[in-house]
């Protein structure tokens, strides 16, 4: 059983991380990406090219996985976060809001009036996308090796698509 020290945990740990590798399948199979993201409790939000591999195979298939860590020396250091769920794009105030939260994170992205040209043409062109878990575990091999606990997310409702 989970108690709440481990979802303050897990939930401390996406705070103060930054990529999380997305795995994601579509018509060429399966695809593994690094993104960028920000997080509003186990939501995840991150935005990319619609014309990427992962975009499109998460509009064609939404369900996805993650993992997000550190690159660790030694195996009884390894913490991390392991997830699947479900991407979607988002649209209207959902996006307004997970814009403002990813520039609190990044602020390159935050204060687009102070950023690179190139910078700033390229977040006209982006799309913004949230990863939902169904399913999630905090991975602590400091508490012995492949130590994991599930973190019990509320049931979301399934999306018509």
């Amino acid at each position: 059983m989970m108690d709440d020290g481990v979802q303050a945990k897990a939930l401390a740990y996406l705070a103060s991380h930054h990529v999380m590798s997305l795995a994601t399948t579509g018509r060429e199979g399966v695809w593994a990406a690094a993104v960028f993201y920000v997080n509003d409790g186990f939501t995840l939000y991150f935005l990319s090219s619609s014309s990427t591999r992962h975009s499109q195979n998460g509009a064609l298939q939404p369900e996805a996985a993650a993992t997000i860590q550190e690159d660790y020396h030694a195996w009884q250091a390894i913490k991390g976060i392991q997830l699947e769920g479900r991407i979607s794009l988002i649209e209207g105030p959902e996006r307004a809001a997970a814009i403002v939260k990813y520039g609190m994170k990044f602020p390159l992205v935050g204060n687009l009036k102070q950023a690179p040209l190139a910078v700033v043409k390229a977040m006209s062109k982006v799309s913004w996308y949230k990863l939902v878990p169904s399913r999630l575990y905090m991975i602590d091999n400091s508490l012995g090796l492949g130590h994991r606990d599930e973190i019990v997310l509320p049931r979301q409702p399934e999306e018509d698509g």
